[in-house]
């Protein structure tokens, strides 16, 4: 028996489901960190079960999956269509099998018009949870604590301190990069209340269900980044290497459903320090992840210009007043 029936069958003894009705392991692919499988079961069940990693990673990536429960529960909560956890057992996390598939080139413009739109009203729904403090649930860089800048620039500070120890490519030194965020901190003392934010919403963890006809958001999945912070802080990944502002489809249901979408001095500033955050997170995590010559002269070519142009709109917005 492999490793991987193994493990599925003592995670399904944790939970309480017979071991033996386990019919099929088929891993899932998609994912850059986690071992992630699908489970079938006897009666046709499906499960999904993710493994964390045992080799290094990032300062934050320590008990991921302790914040992605964190964020099913948050969904559950807000209504949201996410995977509902069955049982969270050391490292590993097996949760309900959400219908879809993730979102892909097929979509005609009619369909994404329409899943951008409801998606607006998803995130504006999980934005409405709030949590006991700031910061990830994990605990990996500390408690969660009472005010955002504490907790954002601890992680901002966290992943310059990862730039340097495994000497990661950067378009320019940690320490310029560190100095421009500082003009934006000023712009974090706004956000007050701790919302769920996922911070990982590119289009592989958005699952399209069509079995309706109409295409829907069938779930929102892979929830292991979320954080208590700034719901603009979503949007980021939300328009991976673009701009949330282009995105008149999803700002409508986003605002339609009672979100919160100005773009003042304030929000520029903050949700160009969130693109420089994430686009850090993805030049500097190439160095544990191995990645091949490839896809890190991708990174280099597309990710590395996307922070510098982050940067200098916090220079530019920064400047005005």
């Amino acid at each position: 028996m492999t490793d991987s029936w193994e493990r599925a069958r003592r995670v399904l003894g944790a939970a309480g489901v017979p071991p033996g009705d386990l019919v099929r392991v088929r891993p899932l692919g998609g994912g850059t960190y986690n071992l992630v499988e699908e489970l079938t079961l006897a009666d046709g069940t499906r499960h999904v079960l993710k493994t964390a990693p045992r080799a290094p990673g990032l300062s934050h990536e320590r008990q991921l999956l302790v914040s992605e429960a964190d964020f099913y529960g948050a969904a559950a909560k807000a209504g949201v269509a996410a995977p509902r956890v069955v049982v969270l057992d050391g490292d590993t996390l097996l949760m309900t099998r959400c219908p879809g598939e993730p979102w892909d080139d097929t979509l005609t413009d009619p369909d994404i018009t329409l899943l951008r739109t409801e998606l607006g009203r998803v995130l504006a729904r999980l934005h409405g949870i709030t949590g006991p403090g700031f910061g990830y649930p994990s605990g990996a860089l500390g408690p969660l604590v009472p005010d955002w800048r504490t907790a954002f620039t601890t992680l901002y500070a966290a992943v310059l301190d990862d730039a340097r120890r495994y000497d990661a490519w950067l378009p320019l030194p940690a320490a310029d990069i560190a100095r421009t965020a500082r003009s934006a901190h000023a712009a974090l003392d706004e956000v007050t209340v701790p919302c769920a934010v996922h911070f990982d919403l590119w289009r592989g963890n958005i699952l399209v269900d069509r079995t309706g006809g109409t295409p829907r958001i069938g779930g929102l999945v892979d929830g292991e980044r979320m954080f208590w912070g700034d719901p603009l802080a979503d949007f980021v990944s939300l328009a991976l290497l673009g701009d949330i502002r282009n995105d008149e489809a999803f700002l409508a249901g986003y605002r339609e459903a009672g979100g919160r979408a100005r773009f003042d001095r304030s929000d520029r500033l903050r949700y160009a320090l969130y693109r420089s955050y994430l686009y850090l997170i993805m030049l500097v995590e190439a160095v544990p992840r191995e990645f091949g010559e490839e896809e890190n002269r991708w990174r280099r070519e597309k990710v590395g210009p996307e922070l510098i142009a982050a940067l200098g709109e916090i220079d530019e917005t920064a400047s005005t007043t």
